[in-house]
């Protein structure tokens, strides 16, 4: 289905779409599997091994927390900060060689551009490994900047990341969509007047409900959309 479209079905043709916020995992990359396997390979990687779905039980951790878990429960002799920066070193890893775009991002994004709609991300994974998989990928210029929640303080349940975001592009929220998997992401945009755009992943397939209902507009595959807008 045309994106166009779609957005008229849901009566959105009377906002101007002049920028747009991407998130990038689970968004641009389909990369959310390394925060389900991350744990899992550490210890691996340690010469233990675990059935236990570590992903499941990590996922909403921080990195310290995580790191405090492995410590407890897998009787890792290290410290809070050797077990976060061996984490840290294979994320790394997955950015820099493995982590793939997911398929028709790029042929959005391209004609995106070509509309001369203003772009920049906004992500909750550190900007080494976001730059490192855009980079691979040569989609990094496509972004007029790139705003982490570590940078700026705040996680995407705060509105800074997007204020600065738009603040970066100089538009308000009226003319501004976010591209997001994530449903308290859409939900903070969706309080601040920005227009969201719900994009499912896979790996939060059983949180689909309330992604749809912080989305204006809500896209299976981008493969399936085109941005029709000058």
């Amino acid at each position: 289905r045309d994106f166009l479209r779609k957005m008229e079905d849901q009566d959105t043709m009377d906002k101007k779409i002049s920028c747009a916020i991407f998130d990038v995992d689970g968004t641009i990359l389909d990369s959310m599997s390394i925060w389900m396997d991350a744990g899992k390979l550490y210890l691996e990687s340690l010469g233990i091994k675990t059935d236990e779905n570590i992903g499941e039980v990590m996922f909403e951790m921080t990195l310290e927390q995580g790191a405090k878990y492995l410590q407890d429960n897998y009787n890792v002799e290290l410290s809070i900060e050797e077990i976060c920066q061996g984490i840290n070193d294979r994320v790394f890893e997955f950015y820099e060689k493995e982590a793939p775009e997911k398929p028709g991002i790029r042929e959005v994004l391209e004609k995106a551009r070509n509309s001369g709609i203003a772009m920049t991300i906004a992500t909750s994974t550190d900007r080494p490994m976001i730059e490192a998989a855009l980079k691979r990928l040569d989609l990094i210029d496509y972004f007029q900047e790139i705003f982490t929640t570590t940078e700026v303080g705040k996680g995407k349940d705060s509105p800074d990341i997007f204020n600065k975001a738009m603040l970066a592009m100089n538009t308000s929220p009226e003319n501004t969509w976010l591209f997001d998997d994530a449903a308290y992401s859409l939900a903070t945009a969706k309080k601040m007047g920005i227009n969201t755009v719900g994009v499912y992943d896979v790996h939060s397939d059983g949180r689909q409900d309330e992604v749809k209902k912080f989305s204006d507009v809500y896209i299976k595959e981008w493969r399936e959309y085109k941005i029709n807008i000058n």
